[in-house]
Parts: C-alpha cells; sequence; structure tokens
C-alpha cells in the first residue's frame, strides 16, 4: 500500500526552504473512501506552495489524485502555516 503522505512529503520538500518546519500528516474522514492530507510548512513556505491563484495547490493535487487512485479513494489537501 502506497503511503500518500510521504509521497506528498517527497514532492513538496524540494519547493521548500524551511524543510525543517515541514510536516505532512495524514487525519481521519468521516467518508470512507477520502483521504485527508494537511501540509503544515512555514507562513511563506505556504504561499510558496499554493502558489498564485492556486495554481501549484492545484497541481499538487491534480498529482496526488493519481496516486490515491490505487486506492480507490478520494484525497484532499489543505496547507496550514506553523
Amino acid at each position: 500500500m502506497v503511503e500518500l503522505d510521504k509521497v506528498l512529503y517527497n514532492l513538496v520538500k524540494p519547493m521548500v526552504d524551511d524543510i525543517n518546519s515541514l510536516e505532512v500528516r495524514q487525519m481521519p474522514s468521516l467518508n470512507d473512501n477520502e483521504i485527508i492530507l494537511y501540509v503544515y510548512a512555514a507562513n511563506d513556505d505556504v504561499a510558496r506552495l499554493v502558489g498564485r491563484q492556486g495554481n501549484m495547490a492545484v497541481s499538487l493535487r491534480q498529482m496526488m489524485s493519481v496516486a490515491s487512485h490505487v486506492q480507490n479513494k478520494k484525497i484532499t489537501i489543505r496547507f496550514e502555516s506553523i
């Protein structure tokens, strides 16, 4: 089984300046067909990960949705500042 939190961590790791504050956690969902991932990073890094008009966040969500198809689940990614 693919550990989606580690896959997302490896995707965003090269994009942040403060790697020590970067953390990706998988949270429980009320829906059995959904996986919720939270990306915690420094404020500037979160802005970089979301991108202008959310373009980078959309791209990350698309890539992770491909990875989540293995488990037949919908993926939700949320970005939070530390």
